[in-house]
């Protein structure tokens, strides 16, 4: 996406305001260059519904509307995207979960192209944890990179830190350093990552 303007949207998956991922999360957009755009939305102040699959049925995904058609506008105008979700049960909070099962109904919204709108683009995981292993969180960042993986997307890197209450991340110096190396280990614009999967069946 050279010559493109990077545009950030930062998706905030706590149940909770100024939580300790997304006080990790906004240590390490600081470090974006100021002509990067930067979006922040708080996946709990726009709930979804609940997804139906409707894959096998003769229904037919319609244009999302409210807060589903906001997130996915917003999705789909950023060039990178950022899941800044705690480790809730070795995966992404609720919220973020639901926001990923919708990905499921926007690739079958007519007109929408999803996948092909997302391809090439680049996700991130940001992640705040009270086990002091890294290795604890490795369910959440394999699922967000299958699912980056899916749709053709980049992967930039996950970004971890330790809390057992709130605030505690910023005590985290290994963590802090990180933060401020973490858009930059990568340079924006770079990375291609060409890996695909198959699409996760329902229950």
């Amino acid at each position: 996406m050279d010559g493109v303007l990077m545009r950030f949207l930062f998706l905030l998956g706590s149940s909770r305001s100024g939580g300790n991922t997304e006080l990790l999360a906004r240590r390490a957009a600081t470090s974006l260059p100021a002509g990067v755009e930067q979006r922040w939305l708080h996946l709990a102040d726009h709930p979804l519904a609940p997804f139906r699959d409707i894959r096998h049925d003769e229904e037919r995904y319609l244009k999302p509307t409210g807060n589903e058609a906001l997130l996915l506008t917003e999705t789909l105008a950023a060039t990178d995207l950022v899941i800044a979700s705690p480790l809730y049960w070795y995966s992404v909070s609720a919220a973020t979960k639901l926001y990923l099962d919708h990905w499921s109904g926007w690739l079958r919204v007519p007109g929408v192209d999803f996948r092909q709108r997302m391809a090439g683009r680049r996700m991130w995981a940001v992640s705040a944890l009270n086990d002091e292993d890294p290795a604890t969180a490795e369910p959440l960042v394999t699922s967000l990179r299958r699912s980056a993986d899916y749709l053709g997307m980049r992967w930039g890197g996950a970004l971890l830190g330790h809390a057992n209450r709130p605030g505690d991340v910023l005590r985290d110096a290994a963590a802090l350093r990180a933060a401020d190396a973490f858009f930059a280990a990568t340079p924006l614009g770079s990375g291609a990552h060409d890996g695909r999967v198959a699409e996760p069946a329902s229950c």
